[in-house]
């Protein structure tokens, strides 16, 4: 008998051993009794660490996590979970009971599967892929006359078009206002309107008109002499408007001047002289005028909060911006651009999942332009992995977002819907929301919070096709 037993303990020892699968064997209570040799490679402990060890001890110090084993006996039946190991190794881990006459579990035996580089090659696929999708929208762009142009993406009609009419206008020496809303590029239009300009050589000299104080606004746009004032530099200073001689003077945020520094600056428009302060001798400076506002300047006129005179000098030829949410085509091509950008800046080399793109097309973009680049940004550093996956967005589009989950919940509680019925149809809705956003059932259990087989058993359960979403 001693015999035979021990044949068995070799038989045993020699299967840990063999199996390409990591091997752990619990008794009924969760202790460890045996474990393979391969654990030090992927949980970074060795056997003799284990054995003798609680799951429930090793699961709090996160070197089964989660712990199937904990599962198996929790639920007793056979579970199967993806886990993320202390070495960085991702694992598929399958956990069996093992029952006595009685049904009493007195083992577990867990199989876990190294899937760390099927993940790695999952990836390097989805980069590959990603990057032909994106080679491919770039040579349509390329087609449609260039990609981007000073920091722009040009790819929808409304975009072509105020493209164009920027290229014509740039021709003339014509007064210009850009309008738009705030964040979708109206001082890069005007750089481009400048660099295709005559002036290309001559300097572009940027105001934020809502950044100077008013008390500032006269020394800062006209300059002022040495001596003029306390504080004032030795050898006196050049304003904004000479400065912009032989160039262009954008005056960005037009909307936010107070009405007495409006009047100022219409006369040194108006007649191209500037007298600094304390200065008795105007200069001619020669400058073409490009301004900006995301406020109605017609109303503002009405209201009387804007000159009428002002109005009309700056406004000979208005452009309108259209916003990025109406600029659907634009926004994934604009997202590949300045994910490269920034990619190249942080030495990252991020990529987007598929439904992410989704997503960002998806959502209304209230900051326009700038909250994309900015959102762009932040993923390329915070980012885990290198794919960036829609659970990383700080947003939640409509369609999956908290308002249309409220009133799908009023929905269901004006029908009389039973709790039943009710616990049933949302969970459907996860899954499906689960397909629309995941390839396969692993990605779809990890964001549902349940193992492969379960999110399996369930899609049959309710007659979800996932290769049809």
């Amino acid at each position: 008998m001693e015999k035979n037993f021990g044949i068995l303990q070799i038989e045993l020892d020699a299967i840990l051993k063999a199996s390409k699968d990591n091997i752990v064997i619990t008794d009924g209570k969760g202790i460890v009794l045996r474990a393979s040799p391969k654990c030090q490679a992927i949980y970074g402990k060795d056997v003799s660490f284990l054995i003798g060890k609680s799951v429930f001890q090793l699961e709090t110090e996160s070197i089964f996590s989660p712990s199937v084993t904990k599962m198996v006996l929790k639920e007793q039946r056979e579970i199967q979970v993806m886990q993320h190991t202390a070495t960085g190794r991702v694992v598929m881990a399958t956990g069996f009971p093992v029952m006595n006459e009685t049904g009493e579990i007195i083992r577990v035996i867990s199989f876990s599967h190294d899937l760390t580089e099927i993940q790695y090659l999952k990836e390097d696929y989805e980069e590959l892929r990603t990057k032909m999708e994106r080679y491919q929208a770039e040579i349509q762009e390329l087609r449609e006359k260039g990609l981007h142009q000073d920091d722009m993406v040009i790819q929808c009609k409304s975009s072509q078009r105020v493209w164009q009419l920027v290229q014509q206008v740039a021709k003339s020496d014509a007064s210009v206002v850009f309008l738009g809303e705030s964040g979708v590029g109206k001082n890069v239009f005007a750089r481009a309107l400048h660099n295709g300009s005559q002036r290309n050589k001559g300097p572009f000299i940027e105001v934020n008109c809502g950044a100077i104080p008013e008390s500032l606004f006269e020394s800062e746009m006209f300059g002022y002499e040495a001596g003029s004032f306390t504080g004032a530099n030795k050898q006196g200073k050049p304003g904004m408007i000479e400065l912009a001689h032989k160039g262009t003077l954008f005056l960005d945020e037009i909307g936010e001047l107070p009405l007495p520094v409006q009047a100022k600056l219409l006369k040194a428009i108006q007649e191209k002289k500037v007298t600094r302060v304390g200065g008795v001798a105007p200069k001619t400076i020669d400058f073409r005028l490009i301004a900006s506002t995301n406020q109605d300047l017609e109303k503002m006129v009405k209201k009387g909060t804007f000159r009428q005179d002002l109005f009309y000098r700056i406004n000979v030829i208005p452009i309108t911006i259209p916003p990025l949410r109406e600029r659907k085509e634009d926004i994934a091509i604009m997202a590949y651009y300045y994910l490269r950008k920034f990619n190249e800046k942080y030495e990252t080399n991020k990529f987007f999942h598929t439904t992410t793109i989704k997503e960002l097309v998806v959502y209304d973009w209230p900051g326009n332009v700038r909250e994309l680049q900015n959102m762009i940004e932040r993923l390329v550093i915070t980012a885990e992995t290198r794919t960036i996956y829609p659970n990383s967005l700080p947003f939640k589009t409509q369609e999956y977002g908290q308002n249309a989950d409220s009133s799908y919940i009023e929905e269901l509680e004006e029908r009389g819907t039973t709790l039943q019925d009710a616990l049933q149809e949302v969970e459907i809705r996860w899954l499906k929301r689960a397909v629309k956003q995941y390839k396969t059932t692993y990605e779809m259990g990890e964001y549902l919070g349940m193992n492969q087989s379960t999110v399996v058993r369930k899609l049959k359960k309710y007659g979800i096709n996932a290769k049809s979403h």
